[in-house]
């Protein structure tokens, strides 16, 4: 996969198929994009092209401050890769672009850069300055500069839509195995392991401390979930609780994981965990060996909800 990180870099030997969006999360409902992409640009014998932004938008545009993103950009890019995509344009997103009038976009950056055939959309796509832009223009200026669009419906899972707003509310609610079907994998966060207070090992569950990579990745709700551990490109299983800790009076959220069978000191290096199911809500307990009880029954947990993974 091709990745360009200008507009004025990106070359191609066709004119190929083009979607166009922020892709946080790359759930299913933009996994069905891309693949309606990729097996159109087969058919015209061409390649296919994802247009992405960096940073995100909503951390130029105001109230960036509650934005909680469910990919980094090179998480992102490893999706689209796994998805077959053909080439990457990241676009850099600035407060001058957020500027650029969707007439404008579609005509310097689809057509005179990019010089797309054919243009898929998902049904909910605005773009250009205020978010404009929408499925009607595209096929407007189309007819005008001689390619074709296609608009997706909604992807749903029961009762629900697929969509990145989505996802985020069944992350920060816990409910990480809604997420993991929204998705059509389990959410992720990598980061260092930093040192913590070392209770756990005295009570026989030592834990490594998660500092995620981004300050803007989104943590799922407090809890203990079973979870995945990728550590130097192994995977291992264990236990995560996200939150403060009340049984020693915490003062910050933290994620610590407690690696089942495993005791190779990995501080200061990156690990990725993968979030599987949550078992329980985090609790004050009376005492330490109150909490050591606990944590044995959540291993028992974490082991049958994870003989699956893989």
């Amino acid at each position: 996969m091709r990745i360009y990180r200008q507009i004025s870099e990106f070359t191609s030997p066709c004119h190929p198929v083009a979607t166009v969006g922020v892709f946080d999360g790359v759930h299913l409902g933009h996994l069905e994009i891309i693949s309606r992409l990729s097996a159109t640009a087969r058919a015209k014998n061409c390649e296919s092209v994802v247009i992405t932004f960096d940073p995100h938008p909503r951390l130029v545009l105001p109230h960036h401050a509650e934005v909680r993103l469910l990919h980094t950009l090179e998480e992102k890019l490893e999706r689209f890769e796994i998805a077959g995509v053909d080439a990457v344009l990241v676009i850099p997103f600035d407060s001058s672009f957020a500027k650029i009038s969707p007439h404008d976009f579609i005509k310097d950056v689809l057509v005179d850069n990019i010089q797309v055939s054919h243009v898929i959309t998902g049904y909910d796509h605005f773009f250009g300055q205020n978010r404009q832009g929408d499925f009607d223009l595209l096929s407007d200026m189309g007819r005008q500069f001689d390619f074709t669009v296609d608009e997706l419906p909604m992807v749903t899972i029961g009762p629900n839509t697929v969509s990145s707003s989505s996802v985020r509310r069944s992350l920060l609610d816990g409910d990480v195995s809604l997420a993991a079907s929204m998705l059509g994998y389990h959410y992720s966060i990598s980061g260092e392991v930093v040192t913590g207070n070392k209770i756990g090992r005295n009570i026989g569950y030592p834990t490594a401390n998660l500092k995620p990579n981004s300050v803007h990745k989104l943590i799922p709700g407090q809890g203990v979930y079973a979870s995945g551990i990728k550590s130097n490109g192994i995977v291992y299983k264990g236990m995560t609780n996200i939150g403060y800790r009340p049984t020693i009076d915490a003062d910050h959220l933290t994620i610590e994981v407690n690696i089942f069978d495993f005791n190779q000191d990995i501080y200061n290096q990156d690990i990725t965990l993968s979030f599987v199911e949550r078992i329980r809500n985090e609790k004050r307990f009376a005492s330490l060996g109150d909490l050591q009880l606990q944590l044995a029954n959540d291993r028992i947990e974490a082991f049958k909800l994870l003989q699956n993974f893989r």
